[in-house]
């Protein structure tokens, strides 16, 4: 694991204060280059969440789909949180705190942009950073690719459905064609990309393609960096005007994702799957997409909502809880059964 990867909340801490820092003193700035936008799509933005995704779409082998029935119960249990319980509790939890919780201190809009980022993030399961945390607690990298390769063709159909559904049942108007667009767009057209470059160009040539991949992670480092500074940026008088807001708003990500991680590997452990099967399945349930729920976010309600802080917050919340998650996972390692080789 690079430099980069041990310190991730370092370097996301740090985009974060200059996306801020620079916000504040270059208002007209990232104003300008929030008005940059092409059918409703901020051009920056899209560029620089394509640089994140490409690369993870192409680490994906999906010819490891045909292992779905080795070690199946890790599978279904990621594939039960991911699609049936996650998307679910997020929005619960996202109603039940700034519709009744923190009601005083958020109007009902705002209220519903933050849910409505809520769920963009719970229907995300993660892509890219779950092999982070797979390596972190010396997970089954095989297993880790089966789960994630079977995740990302799910998310294809499933995301703009599900998204659909809660958005309209919190009451937040559903702009289908927006919607299904993103899809298109931070989806199924990096995951095209993807194959014809694991596929197409370098189908015979395993090296060259660990070669490539490994000229095009500091693209991927890179975006991620630049798309924190630019939402910070575009988010900076909000946050300085409203600092509890980032408060409020991670309280029940927090709670989501400490609870679900906790589901999880009770679920896991009474399963009785090796820790190396279990350790990842329960990254996988618990970590999201996040790169794609901003996305979704700015596409759908504009790069200064409410929806698209909620999912920013989300990256502030991912990185140092996650790790706090696998130092759990390494610490009870002896509560699974051996692994099986």
């Amino acid at each position: 694991m690079g430099a980069f990867e041990r310190w991730l909340s370092l370097w996301v801490g740090l985009a974060i204060v200059a996306g801020v820092a620079l916000g504040s003193a270059l208002p007209d700035v990232f104003a300008q280059v929030a008005g940059w936008e092409w059918a409703g799509v901020n051009v920056p933005v899209a560029v620089l969440i394509w640089l994140m995704i490409y690369p993870m779409m192409a680490q994906v082998d999906f010819a490891s789909i045909k292992q779905v029935g080795a070690n199946p119960r890790g599978l279904a249990l990621t594939l039960i949180i991911n699609w049936a319980i996650k998307p679910f509790t997020m929005a619960a939890l996202g109603v039940l705190f700034f519709k009744y919780i923190f009601a005083p201190w958020v109007d009902p809009a705002t209220a519903e942009e933050y849910i409505a980022g809520m769920i963009l993030l719970g229907v995300a399961p993660c892509t890219a950073m779950v092999f982070i945390w797979s390596q972190l607690t010396r997970g089954n990298a095989n297993y880790t690719l089966v789960q994630v390769s079977v995740n990302d063709v799910i998310m294809v159909v499933a995301f703009a459905p599900i998204a659909g559904l809660l958005l309209g049942v919190t009451d937040i108007a559903v702009p289908w064609q927006t919607l299904l667009a993103s899809v298109v767009l931070y989806v199924l057209l990096p995951l095209v990309a993807g194959v014809i470059t694991r596929y197409g160009i370098f189908k015979h040539s395993a090296a060259g393609l660990e070669q490539f991949l490994h000229r095009v992670k500091p693209l991927s480092i890179l975006g991620l960096i630049a798309t924190v500074v630019l939402l910070f940026g575009f988010q900076a008088p909000r946050i300085l005007a409203q600092p509890w807001a980032i408060v409020m708003i991670a309280v029940p990500l927090l709670i989501q994702t400490y609870g679900i991680f906790a589901l999880a590997y009770w679920w896991a452990k009474r399963w009785r799957l090796s820790h190396d099967i279990a350790a990842p399945a329960c990254m996988i349930a618990t970590s999201n997409f996040f790169e794609l729920a901003v996305a979704v976010a700015i596409s759908l309600f504009g790069l200064n909502s409410g929806a698209a802080l909620a999912t920013v917050v989300g990256v502030l919340v991912e990185v140092p809880v996650m790790l706090s998650l696998v130092a759990i996972a390494n610490r009870t390692r002896h509560w699974f059964a051996p692994k099986i080789d």
